[in-house]
């Protein structure tokens, strides 16, 4: 019978093997998005054997980055605390978090589509960050900070796709990762129809 302390020497073992993996998993298929399982566990100094040990198939292995992409967004959006302050200084720092958050994925958003085929399940996996976007929405139309002339959903939708044309953008090499954050800046804004905050209120879409 193994003994206790065993038992989670082995769950952080296989923690940090799914780290390894996933980590791997996201840098390789920045420059070969049709990597195979071998080339991900070459990658990550580990045997295909524990690849497929954690991931049944490349499918699942792509979902779980996809849901790695996900927690590290919503991290970045609830840790601007978009909830505090006036409505467009908050609108400012969750698009420079979101974007910080995004960024780091943007060249493996070809390879993610993949493993989402159905535009529903892309909605799903969109919804917790939508939720938070039309709250913010809400609060400032409620206000009066932000146009009252587009619905909440519509404004939630429309800032995913600039979101997802800031990254295509930086993944396809045709805009800096800097540019296309103060791209955004000025866009968001202009979308939710509110001034864009000055110096003191945003940090100006600042990015790696």
């Amino acid at each position: 019978m193994s003994s206790p302390t065993a038992r989670p020497r082995r769950r952080a073992d296989a923690e940090r093997n799914v780290a390894r993996i996933l980590d791997a998993a996201i840098d390789l298929l920045a420059s070969r998005p049709d990597a195979s399982m071998s080339q991900v566990a070459a990658a990550a100094g580990v045997s295909r054997q524990t690849v497929y040990g954690h991931f049944a198939s490349r499918e699942a292995l792509l979902e779980a980055v996809a849901e790695r992409a996900l927690a590290e967004t919503l991290a970045a959006i609830d840790g601007s605390d978009p909830e505090r302050g006036p409505p467009a200084e908050a609108l400012a720092r969750l698009t420079d978090a979101w974007w910080s958050a995004v960024v780091r994925h943007a060249e493996v958003l070809g390879a993610l589509a993949a493993a989402y085929p159905d535009r529903g399940d892309v909605h799903a996996l969109h919804a917790p960050i939508r939720a938070r976007i039309e709250a913010l929405a809400r609060r400032g139309q409620d206000s009066g900070a932000f146009a009252a002339d587009s619905a909440p959903g519509w404004l939630a939708a429309a800032f995913v796709g600039l979101m997802h044309a800031a990254a295509d953008e930086v993944a396809a090499g045709r805009l800096a990762r800097p540019d296309a954050g103060r791209q955004l800046a000025v866009s968001v804004p202009r979308l939710f129809g509110a001034a864009a905050p000055g110096p003191a209120g945003r940090s100006g879409a600042a990015c790696p």
